[in-house]
This record gives C-alpha cells, structure tokens and sequence, in this order.
C-alpha cells in the first residue's frame, strides 16, 4: 500500500463522514424547528398500577412463602 492509497483512503473516510455529521446536523435543525413550531403536548399522567402495594403492607415470611408454594403444587 503506496502512501497516497492510504491518503485516498483517508480523505474518502473524511469525506464520508463529514457527510455523515452534516446529515445528523440537518436532521437535528428539521426536527428542533418542527417541534418549536407546533403547540406543546399536554402531559400524560403516568399509568396507575391496577393493585399498587399499601407502603404498610408487609410481604409473608419465607417459610410462608414456601409452605404456600409446596401446598400450590410447586416444588421448592
């Protein structure tokens, strides 16, 4: 490899990804001034889960645990 195949080469990634960034460039500027132009979202509530744990709620004892896996059919 001849010393301006490695400089061709290097120029071609250059250019290729300056290509690259100014594409990134353009698509950030389309999409800030797309979002600049239209009216702001309202905010969403976040979804409330269907049975949310009281904080006083306290979880049963392993042994429980097990005990209630073994008479479930489970094997432990």
């Amino acid at each position: 490899m001849t010393k301006g195949d490695r400089d061709q080469g290097k120029n071609e990634r250059d250019a290729a990804s300056k290509a690259v960034l100014d594409n990134m460039a353009r698509l950030k500027a389309l999409r800030l001034a797309r979002e600049a132009a239209e009216p702001p979202r309202a905010v969403t509530a976040k979804k409330v889960r269907a049975k949310a744990k009281s904080p006083d709620t306290k979880a049963p004892d392993l042994s429980e645990w097990l005990a209630s896996q073994q008479n479930g059919g489970r094997r432990t």
